[in-house]
């Protein structure tokens, strides 16, 4: 006897079994208040020679880089890039390309763990001559404890599955006989794109943010 039930429809990795057994795949999913932030957010400046592209795009990171250590962040929750640095030409029909200036470019990565003080960073940022923010991801500083929940509720949803299967068909589960799980990258971060929106309601926006924890196991059962 061969009962199976899934949710999912993926490659089968299951083998013919010459005994009664049930398949089932445990599913769960926890949403979960984000209270921390990874922001994003680049210098690019274009300057005739490339020593002034490369020192603007150098003063706005460093005086951005203060002002992040004024406000408390840890310099382990900063991330800085190297520095990108492309001759820009101008072209025109039937005439040689001609050198116009440089692009500068410098990207970093914050870590902000006080949500609270997202929005004022991100004012910041622009003051100092960021002039490009491109992603604000919405996390939880307990990712792992939240991980391990969802991972645990989906072995018992897998499991509450094979019992009333089995319950339903007048057989017992026996065991364990096989367990298929996937790295489901289980954070789906909430992630924002820099847009014009009103001051009063800004940086309330930026703490209302949900983090959507999910997982997935198959198990094969031995019925008896």
């Amino acid at each position: 006897m061969n009962l199976s039930t899934r949710l999912y429809r993926i490659p089968s990795l299951a083998a013919d079994y010459n005994f009664p057994h049930i398949e089932t795949s445990g599913a769960s999913e926890i949403v979960i208040d984000a209270d921390m932030a990874v922001v994003n957010i680049e210098v690019v400046v274009e300057a005739p020679t490339a020593k002034a592209a490369k020192d603007a795009s150098d003063k706005a990171i460093s005086q951005f880089l203060n002002r992040l250590q004024q406000a408390g962040v840890d310099k382990h929750d900063i991330q800085s890039a190297n520095l990108n640095l492309h001759p820009q030409y101008h072209y025109q029909k039937n005439e040689p390309a001609t050198l116009k200036g440089y692009q500068a470019s410098r990207r970093m990565t914050i870590t902000v763990k006080q949500l609270e003080q997202l929005n004022d960073l991100l004012d910041s940022a622009l003051e100092q001559g960021i002039n490009r923010v491109n992603s604000i991801e919405l996390t939880s500083s307990k990712r792992a404890d939240f991980i391990e929940q969802a991972r645990q509720a989906a072995i018992e949803d897998a499991k509450q599955k094979a019992q009333s299967l089995a319950k339903g068909f007048d057989k017992k589960v026996e065991g364990v006989w096989q367990i298929r799980y996937f790295d489901q990258h289980p954070i789906q971060p909430v992630q924002y794109k820099m847009a014009a929106q009103a001051d009063s309601g800004a940086a309330a926006s930026y703490q209302q943010g949900q983090v959507t924890i999910s997982d997935r196991v198959e198990v094969v059962f031995k019925l008896k």
